[in-house]
């Protein structure tokens, strides 16, 4: 099953310099999901031949423009695609209300329904569980309440081996093998010890989005030992007072959360637009995390099992 992510927008506040501000896309198995919907979102996916029609989820992580500015022409461009399945939109409560205004104010109806899931919680969360995963909301320290997002696979049960598997299992032998059971005789001897025919389940993958926020050492118990942990990093660390001022990170704070988080990969982004060249923050931060890569327009990142 596929564990990948897209980065569709990595600039603060405006756009500029080619980029765009912040949003992303996940895409986990079959299910797709949109984090955060910046101005020109939708032109993003267009451009990556994103189809649009699978995304079932969308996260906003607060309600500054840079986030959230491309939502209303997303939604109205689904409506004017004739989409029908319905969508789950997670958010902080005044999303809804002005998603309401505008769409009252342009008498637009856009025939399919939208489930409104309000972020509240002043300590991690979990706001949606489906067989293959979880998504965590916890809050950030930003200047108006805003939540980063923890999406983590569920553990996966044990593979059959194949050189060593009886060739007279039943396929319910075999589901209680996947499921770490012993096979067993009617009178209660095992059988097929599960051990010996199974191997250890595959990695269970998980990727953490830090929306805007200032550094604060919590959050990296909150995002403990994850594959990929996005954090914003809008300054590089000579502005360390101007991002604390405005409720944001610089490059060595972004690092320090990695390492003491110990994730995998940190990604960086949300670049004050500034910085024309990223190189710089780039280099910067590696010198407290050194498998830190910037996520600007296009990238992939795939987290194997």
């Amino acid at each position: 099953m596929s564990f990948q992510l897209k980065i569709l927008g990595s600039n603060s506040a405006t756009p500029a310099f080619g980029r765009y501000p912040t949003s992303q896309l996940l895409t986990v198995g079959s299910h797709y999901f949109l984090i955060d919907c910046g101005e020109g979102c939708q032109m993003q996916l267009s451009r990556y031949r994103v189809r649009t029609s699978r995304i079932s989820q969308i996260f906003i992580s607060h309600l500054h423009g840079d986030h959230y500015f491309g939502l209303i022409g997303l939604l109205n461009t689904f409506g004017l695609m004739g989409r029908k399945n319905g969508l789950t939109l997670y958010g902080p409560p005044k999303l809804s209300d002005v998603l309401t205004a505008h769409f009252r104010a342009s008498q637009t109806v856009l025939g399919f329904p939208i489930h409104f899931v309000e972020l509240y919680a002043t300590e991690p969360n979990t706001i949606l569980e489906n067989a293959q995963l979880s998504v965590t909301a916890f809050p950030v320290q930003h200047r108006i309440d805003c939540w980063g997002f923890l999406f983590r696979e569920k553990p996966k049960p044990r593979r059959i081996n194949k050189e060593t598997i009886p060739a007279d299992l039943s396929v319910e032998d075999i589901i209680a093998l996947k499921n770490s059971q012993n096979v067993v005789n009617t009178d209660g001897t095992i059988r097929y010890q599960n051990e010996k025919y199974t191997l250890p389940p595959r990695k269970s993958r998980s990727y953490a989005y830090c929306a805007d926020t200032r550094y604060f050492e919590l959050l990296a118990e909150w995002v403990s030992e994850v594959d990929l942990l996005y954090h914003e990093t809008t300054f590089m660390d000579q502005e360390r007072e101007l991002a604390e001022q405005r409720y944001h990170s610089t490059t060595l704070q972004a690092a320090t959360i990695a390492k003491r988080a110990k994730v995998d990969i940190l990604l960086i982004g949300h670049f004050s637009s500034r910085y024309r060249d990223l190189s710089p923050l780039l280099e910067e931060a590696k010198t407290v995390f050194s498998n830190t890569l910037l996520a600007t327009e296009g990238q992939d990142f795939t987290i194997p099992e």
